[in-house]
């Protein structure tokens, strides 16, 4: 019988697989996982604190740095929780452009973690055509908002700009390009034989552990549970357009895998709709006051963002600056289920159950 010993293992927080700034440390028994325990906080740079000094147009370019993958639904969701609080009633036209842009986002956020998920197994190319999808998508968000990352689009009220002229049949010309590669995907991917044997059964938890963890989005769905807020709870104007809630039964990385896949052909369905039913005229901002003011009171809103579930509370005293704001990021919960699902795990297993989470450290850290 081989005798081994208990050691200590860090894995990051500067490691290519980690997804980020992430520590995990392990105590091991040579190849098998005993515990681990997540260290956070390397990115963490005090937004919600420094909100209660800033005015809400202030605040909208620090949402663009937590989840900086999916940078425009973080946007929206600070907009719309103070026109939640202020009662202001957003144009038509500035909804169309909001409901583009985070799709199109959601689309790019699935392609980079599609690409860096498969290249943590080995594989190279993969990486490669979704780098080169993403690019698309990322030129569309530059010509519509004046960068490729880091937004700043959204306005209390409405959008920044509007399309540019040409934008739109760019981007309808997009979806049938990009359902024709997601066909090309699953060929070169989702019935590899090595890839099944990485992800079939690793990684697993039931519905009730998803639950109980407060999982959402994909985390949550690919155990079987039909919930997606732009469905079930409809914000914006999400309740026009006809698209189906992805879930999967097995709840394990494979799982995961197929719904945010499935979530892109979604997300073109909305994106296609949305191109349809654009109106060519009207306002992008509402009427609103130069100098916001929260009233006094309090609110809070959730959206469905491309990790889960992104919640904002607003506390007003009537002044510019929110009194107290808090935001419910979903890397930050997703991220609780680790420890439970690298426990007796095989050390080879790590990176692949790590990666089928989907964690944008920005947004764990705040």
């Amino acid at each position: 019988m081989i005798r081994t010993e208990e050691m200590l293992l860090n894995v990051g927080p500067q490691h290519p697989s980690t997804h980020g700034v992430f520590r995990l440390v392990l105590k091991i028994d040579g190849e098998i996982i005993i515990e681990a325990k997540p260290v956070i906080g390397y990115l963490h740079r005090g937004t919600e604190k420094l909100a209660e000094n800033l005015q809400f147009t202030q605040i909208i370019p620090y949402t663009d740095r937590m989840d900086y993958i999916s940078a425009m639904t973080n946007n929206y969701v600070i907009c719309h929780a103070a026109e939640t609080m202020m009662n202001i009633q957003v144009p038509e036209k500035a909804e169309y452009l909001r409901i583009l842009a985070m799709e199109l986002n959601r689309v790019a956020s699935h392609l980079l973690w599609w690409g860096t998920f498969i290249l943590d197994f080995g594989a190279t190319s993969p990486l490669l055509y979704a780098f080169r999808d993403r690019e698309m998508i990322l030129n569309l968000l530059n010509e519509l908002s004046g960068a490729r990352l880091t937004y700043n689009y959204m306005r209390v009220g409405g959008v920044k700009w509007d399309a540019p002229e040409g934008w739109l049949e760019k981007v309808r010309d997009f979806v049938p390009y990009m359902r024709e590669e997601l066909k090309g995907y699953h060929q070169l991917v989702t019935g590899n034989e090595i890839f099944l044997n990485r992800t079939k059964g690793v990684g697993k938890y039931s519905k009730e552990d998803a639950i109980n963890y407060s999982l959402s989005g994909p985390n949550l769905r690919s155990t079987g549970v039909k919930w997606d807020l732009r469905k079930d709870e409809p914000y914006s104007i999400y309740d026009r357009f006809d698209f189906d809630v992805v879930t999967r039964e097995d709840g394990d990385a494979y799982a995961r895998y197929e719904c945010r896949l499935a979530e892109v052909e979604e997300s073109l369905k909305i994106i296609e709709q949305a191109v349809e039913q654009f109106p060519q005229e009207g306002e992008i901002m509402a009427k609103v006051p130069k100098i916001l003011k929260a009233p006094k009171g309090e609110t809070f809103v959730r959206i469905e963002g491309a990790r889960g579930e992104i919640g904002c509370y607003i506390a007003g005293d009537g002044k510019k600056e929110p009194y107290r704001l808090k935001f419910r990021r979903p890397s930050f919960y997703n991220l609780q289920i680790l420890p439970k699902l690298l426990e007796g795990e095989n050390i080879s297993n790590l990176i692949a159950i790590l990666g089928a989470v989907d964690i944008v450290l920005g947004e764990v850290d705040g």
